[in-house]
């Protein structure tokens, strides 16, 4: 089967699909461990469970939630872009956006933890010529998301983040 996107070298019938009947089993986990994650980063100053498997580093985005405005907190790959970091809300591939694409839509102004230091920033979902000219920089940084990419119809989004004073 072609890729609904060019630039994605991955096809889809080389990867395995997340059966639908487990997909809300593996979010269940995602959410449980990122909250786990996301408890030792933060007691830690980011010195503990800062790598996910793979050797991928990562960090803690904070933000505010679309319905409820409290603060929600999810551990993501960190991926610096210049002095910009980039958020790709792959959820793995799965078919629907995971829940902190919404907040972050809905609510731009985030905070970035990496180590021990966080820094305020403002996302802004990026273009679809965007995306296509980030991806090579994306997959540099973890190549998965090509799969994840292959793997469904939709188009994962990427936010660019940029530092902000607040």
């Amino acid at each position: 089967m072609t890729n609904k996107f060019d630039y994605v070298k991955t096809r889809r019938d080389e990867i395995d699909a997340i059966p639908v009947k487990w997909q809300a089993t593996v979010q269940r986990v995602m959410k449980y461990f990122t909250r786990f994650n996301v408890w030792v980063y933060k007691t830690s100053s980011g010195r503990l469970m800062k790598h996910f498997p793979g050797g991928f580093p990562i960090c803690i985005v904070g933000m505010t939630g679309k319905r409820s405005g409290e603060r929600r907190e999810i551990a993501l790959i960190h991926l610096p872009w210049d002095d910009k970091k980039l958020l790709v809300a792959s959820q793995g591939g799965m078919e629907k956006h995971p829940l902190w694409y919404f907040n972050i839509a809905a609510n731009p102004k985030i905070d970035i933890m990496v180590g021990g230091t966080t820094q305020h920033y403002l996302a802004r979902q990026a273009s679809a010529e965007e995306k296509r000219k980030l991806w090579p920089h994306l997959l540099s940084l973890y190549p998965d998301f090509d799969q994840y990419q292959a793997r469904t119809d939709r188009d994962i989004p990427v936010f660019i983040c940029s530092l902000t004073t607040d």
